[in-house]
């Protein structure tokens, strides 16, 4: 029955696509452009990220294929695990070419729980961040209701009891485990903080229990019309999101 509903509800534009083709990446932010609920997400999302910089700081994004952040950074240094239209470089996270301490920031959105090896990724952040900088994203997070709902209605594995923070590196999307990034912040905070003494985590807010449910996502058809979007966010933020977020906003400083 899952599986039925979601066939009714794939986009028509990446129904039946290869989900790791770079092709289906540029698509994916055409999709994104033309759903009005969906982009007032993202526009929320790139407001929080960006909050934390200024106009001169050296930032750069990982996984900029599917975005538009640098809307809200202009000097962003966009990159991606393949060439797409409109990204700067083409970057690995577990080796990044960039120099020692040169980065104000490392920025992300739904990026990292596709990492194959995060202890790679915090090791290069080390060292390409400036003292001060930040490291900061909205990913995917671990909550009873985030659980269900990842488990049955997506894609990606999701996998909060997997012993690791490592998974098999398939392809850049098919690759993931939804709940590193819960794993990583909340469930094995104190190794964190025992591996990584020198990034502190300084905040950590979850947040839409609905509102990226209910846009129907990138693969999903629009669900809702944009003019809605204010008030199911007015709605949401009522319902203790912390309790029943499916998302979470992450700063962790290079001390």
């Amino acid at each position: 029955m899952i599986s039925r509903i979601r066939n009714f509800l794939a986009h028509p534009l990446t129904k039946g696509l290869d989900i790791d083709d770079p092709d289906t990446t540029a698509l994916r932010l055409q999709i994104v452009r033309s759903k009005p609920f969906l982009l007032q997400i993202y526009r929320e999302w790139y407001q929080l990220i960006a909050s934390n910089f200024n106009e001169t700081d050296q930032v750069l994004e990982l996984g900029s294929g599917a975005g538009f952040m640098k809307e809200y950074l202009p000097k962003l240094i966009t990159s991606e695990l393949f060439e797409t239209p409109g990204v700067d470089r083409v970057l690995d996270a577990h080796q990044m070419d960039v120099g020692n301490s040169c980065l104000d920031g490392i920025v992300m959105t739904d990026v990292l729980h596709h990492i194959p090896d995060c202890d790679l990724f915090f090791h290069e952040a080390l060292r390409v961040l400036k003292p001060g900088g930040k490291l900061v994203m909205i990913e995917p997070w671990y909550t009873p209701w985030s659980g269900f709902v990842y488990k049955n209605f997506h894609h990606e594995a999701f996998e909060p009891d997997a012993a690791s923070w490592k998974f098999p590196a398939k392809g850049p999307l098919s690759s993931a485990n939804g709940a590193i990034p819960w794993m990583v912040f909340k469930r094995d905070h104190g190794i964190f903080e025992a591996r990584y003494p020198e990034l502190r985590v300084e905040y950590i807010r979850p947040l839409m229990p609905l509102v990226y449910l209910l846009s129907g996502g990138i693969a999903t058809r629009n669900l809702l019309p944009g003019w809605f979007y204010p008030l199911v966010r007015f709605l949401e933020r009522h319902l203790q999101e912390p309790r029943w977020g499916m998302f979470a906003y992450i700063v962790v400083k290079r001390v």
